[in-house]
């Protein structure tokens, strides 16, 4: 039950974390004030990396910026290694 509601809030938060780089792309192009970066690094750290990074590559948004492409794809590594150690029962 609980692996089940903790999956279902990483599918929300990339839900929400792409809709926010979406969103942002949008301001962007119409010269709007925008989503601060660290807002959106915030919400990929928060579990919503997967929708951080696939907002990045589909709406082609924060590309020449190092925090979001490196880091990104960082923060989505450390995150699957700690789920992964979580339900393995390596953390007690």
């Amino acid at each position: 039950m609980l692996k089940t509601i903790f999956i279902g809030y990483l599918i929300l938060m990339s839900l929400f974390t792409l809709f926010l780089f979406g969103i942002d792309k949008q301001k962007a192009r119409h010269h709007k004030r925008r989503i601060p970066e660290l807002r959106l690094i915030f919400y990929a750290l928060a579990g919503g990396s997967i929708g951080a990074l696939l907002g990045i590559y589909l709406f082609r948004h924060k590309t020449l910026h190092l925090k979001s492409t490196l880091g990104i794809p960082i923060i989505l590594c450390l995150q699957t290694a700690f789920i992964l150690c979580y339900f393995h029962g390596l953390f007690l």
